[in-house]
């Protein structure tokens, strides 16, 4: 896929729009995506079939920032920013995971995906993505990496959230 631009400001757009599209696109796990241009976080939302228990998600969250942190010290990074946090409703669970755009990776994603799976894979709410052919899951994957470095260098001042309905990936500025 080749998209042309014709001016700076509109390629900042279109790379944090592009980079949102992508990952629920690639990780069907993922419920919503917030990017707050102000503060340079995404904020990953995951939504679960159930209603957690309290100590459960503790536990959850602290194996989420401490994989976090562990992948970053073997990167040779340092996070800026890290939050977990929780709602509960009636029957399900959100759970989100912020993280600072400048020290975020798509092998990051990757990993606090698999950690979602590893816990939560029966409770997890995912669209099926049976469409996307591996070819196509590494292209996802390589377009995610490119953006999230344009959107590291470059500062939309569009405040975004992209979330799923009915098969269809869609983007509002908030």
């Amino acid at each position: 896929m080749h998209l042309q631009y014709k001016s700076k400001p509109q390629e900042e757009v279109s790379d944090s729009i592009g980079l949102l599209i992508s990952i629920l696109v690639r990780y069907p796990e993922v419920g919503t995506i917030n990017y707050d241009p102000i503060r340079q976080q995404l904020k990953f939302t995951f939504i679960f079939s159930c209603v957690l228990e309290e100590s459960e998600l503790v536990n959850f969250k602290k194996i989420v920032v401490e994989s976090i942190e562990t992948y970053n010290k073997l990167e040779g990074r340092n996070p800026v920013f890290i939050e977990t946090s929780c709602s509960l409703c009636e029957n399900f669970t959100m759970f989100e995971v912020s993280r600072d755009v400048g020290t975020l990776s798509q092998e990051e994603i990757s990993l606090v995906i698999e950690l979602v799976h590893m816990n939560y894979t029966q409770n997890l709410i995912s669209e099926k993505n049976d469409s996307l052919m591996e070819e196509d899951l590494l292209m996802q994957e390589e377009l995610i990496e490119h953006m999230l470095e344009n959107l590291k260098i470059s500062s939309p001042e569009k405040n975004l959230i992209a979330f799923r309905e009915e098969g269809r990936v869609l983007v509002f500025n908030k």
